[in-house]
């Protein structure tokens, strides 16, 4: 039962691959003008946001089951 789920989560979890990558790109793209306008807290934010973006594509395409938040 245990491999069953594992390999249901791998499933779903590659589905998510796509919409990860592009989120990542959009924020790549928020950090670029939030340098270009020295905003500080926006480039705080977007780094935030890549970090806990680049653990959940490395979860999931390592196999890693936890979950992510």
């Amino acid at each position: 039962m245990k491999y069953m789920m594992e390999s249901i989560w791998r499933e779903e979890a590659k589905k998510q691959l796509p919409a990860i990558r592009l989120e990542i790109d959009y924020e790549l793209v928020t950090l670029h003008d939030a340098l270009q306008e020295d905003d500080r807290i926006q480039i705080i934010r977007s780094k935030e946001k890549l970090e806990h973006l680049r653990i959940q594509l490395l979860h999931i395409e390592h196999g890693i089951t936890t979950t992510v938040t």
